[in-house]
């Protein structure tokens, strides 16, 4: 087992670094994570995808604020503190003095972090003149979907270490949208150089961050190798390396876990928990999660454009063996994107319950008592939402059998079929979303508004001025209360439109070996390394 990880570690470092390293400390101090696929990108504010959220927000980068997940409450990150005005429409943070960027072979800071990069780090997804802005596609998934950039009026720069976020209009989840792994800040000065020497597009490619983690190489389908920030302001990195082992087969990175190569696995299937679970060198960790797997119906094609067709859909579908076959008691059955832990969760709607009668009768109503054909995209890799997407389409299209509907499977490669996904290429997806933060304008915003569908995010393509009046009242006040009031009818909406069927909230999963410690699991966000350390 020993011999197993000294040679993967060692291959790395001949790999990567061209160099022999000292093989005895990579296996003290550095550790490799098994991760599932490759990253779109080094700047998580290009995509929503959760395999570049893990290999970037919290391993290169910091954000201003975040959120406790043991008490949903917003901390300081490089910002130590805060203040909001009255009428709620200017935001001033006081940041935080001696923190610095990355150094590396590419580029030397010559100053700390300051006002001038958050400013660049919001600047160049809002506004559309902003040489940045294009850069790398010009697209903004998250931040156009949750319309940040219709309510920031202005960023001022107070001076160095302060700056202020005047808003058009008050928006009770601002602060919960800085503190998601999209909201990280980059280096203007970097920016700027590589603008000065015509290569604005490796800013994306090579990043620079202030976080734990130093970007040194990255091979597609193989690694990618960070080394610890020797100056990160939030203590001693005790990991160095850090490996991403680029291992899309589940199977495979259990194996690797098993033998030592990897330290740490990401996203187990729901069917392997008990394999892991039999070796007393590994360990274990679940948290309930906030997520939710959905089907979405691309409302934009026909017959899908009707609401009757979707709902007859919903109907066809057995849950409960959906459920046994795929999560393996590793979720529980959805009725609503809420999940029962979100305080806006409405308690009165009804359970998903197969009725093929009914289904039959709404397809009968719109002349549909033929069926037709239907295509069933499944995502390529596992979540905790969706442990086995294609084992989810194949039991869909037994139940869609019985009304006529004949279904064909559809999956690409993750990246192919994300990039398809965002042109609405679909029928319908197996897909689904996991939070950000604990409010609840975060299942609802991201993925169903206009402002989503406009950005790619929203896989029902379905835009409806309506359900987007709803969550502009609950996102104008600040009284929880009255904010609930507003989500519970969000989700009756839903309930009548189906532009999606909610399907499961996943336990989240992390497994490792047990001489590693200080990966945290929480119920939302990207993983981190910063705290890792490997014990005896």
């Amino acid at each position: 087992m020993l011999a197993n990880r000294i040679l993967v570690l060692g291959v790395l470092g001949l790999l990567l670094s061209g160099c022999s390293d000292n093989h005895k400390s990579l296996v003290q101090q550095g550790l490799v994570y098994c991760s599932e696929g490759n990253p779109e990108t080094f700047n998580p504010q290009l995509g929503t995808s959760g395999t570049t959220a893990d290999a970037t927000a919290n391993q290169l980068y910091d954000k201003l604020i975040d959120i406790d997940p043991k008490t949903g409450k917003v901390i300081p990150r490089l910002a130590q503190s805060w203040q909001m005005s009255p009428d709620g429409l200017r935001y001033t943070f006081e940041l935080r003095k001696g923190v610095q960027f990355h150094t590396t072979s590419y580029f030397t800071p010559s100053r700390d972090f300051n006002a001038d990069d958050v400013i660049f780090s919001f600047r160049r997804q809002w506004d559309q003149n902003d040489p940045y802005h294009n850069v790398s596609g010009g697209d903004y998934p998250f931040f156009d979907a949750v319309g940040l950039g219709m309510q920031l009026h202005s960023i001022i720069r107070d001076n160095d270490y302060q700056v202020t976020f005047v808003l058009n209009r008050p928006n009770a989840s601002f602060l919960s949208n800085l503190a998601t792994d999209y909201a990280v800040i980059l280096s203007a000065e970097y920016a700027n150089t590589l603008l000065a020497e015509n290569h604005p597009e490796q800013i994306d490619n090579e990043p620079i961050g202030t976080g734990p983690f130093v970007f040194e190489s990255y091979r597609k389908d193989s690694f990618i190798r960070f080394k610890a920030n020797p100056d990160y302001w939030d203590g001693k990195v005790a990991v160095n390396p850090l490996i991403f082992d680029i291992t899309k087969k589940s199977s495979r990175r259990l194996a690797k876990l098993v033998t030592g190569e990897c330290d740490v696995m990401g996203l187990p299937l729901a069917s392997e928990i008990g394999e892991i679970q039999k070796h007393k060198e590994l360990k274990l960790q679940s948290e309930p999660g906030l997520n939710v797997g959905f089907w979405a119906f691309n409302t934009e094609r026909p017959p899908l454009n009707d609401p009757r067709v979707r709902q007859a859909l919903s109907l066809a579908i057995d849950h409960n063996t959906i459920m046994q076959a795929v999560y393996y008691g590793t979720g529980s059955a959805a009725n609503s994107l809420l999940p029962p832990s979100s305080w806006a969760y409405d308690d009165n709607l009804p359970q998903n319950k197969q009725n093929l009668a009914k289904a039959r009768e709404l397809l009968n109503d719109v002349g549909l008592e033929n069926g037709f054909n239907l295509d069933v995209w499944a995502m390529p890799v596992s979540r905790s939402y969706n442990p086995n997407a294609r084992k989810m389409a194949e039991l869909i299209q037994s139940d869609l059998a019985a009304i006529n509907v004949k279904v064909r499977i559809v999956t690409y490669d993750w990246n192919t079929f994300r990039r398809r996904l965002a042109r609405g290429e679909h029928d319908s997806v197996l897909i689904g979303w996991s939070a950000d933060n604990t409010d609840p304008d975060n299942f609802f915003t991201p993925t169903l508004s206009c402002a989503a569908m406009a950005s790619g995010n929203n896989r029902a393509n379905w835009c409806d001025p309506d359900f987007d009046a709803i969550l502009a009242k609950a996102l104008l006040t600040p009284d929880r209360d009255k904010r609930k009031a507003y989500y519970l009818e969000a989700q009756q909406y839903l309930a009548k439109a189906v532009p999606v069927v909610p399907i499961a909230h996943g336990l989240r999963f992390l497994a490792s070996r047990k001489n590693i410690d200080g990966v945290q699991l929480h119920p939302f966000g990207a993983i981190s390394f910063a705290k890792a350390r490997r014990v005896q």
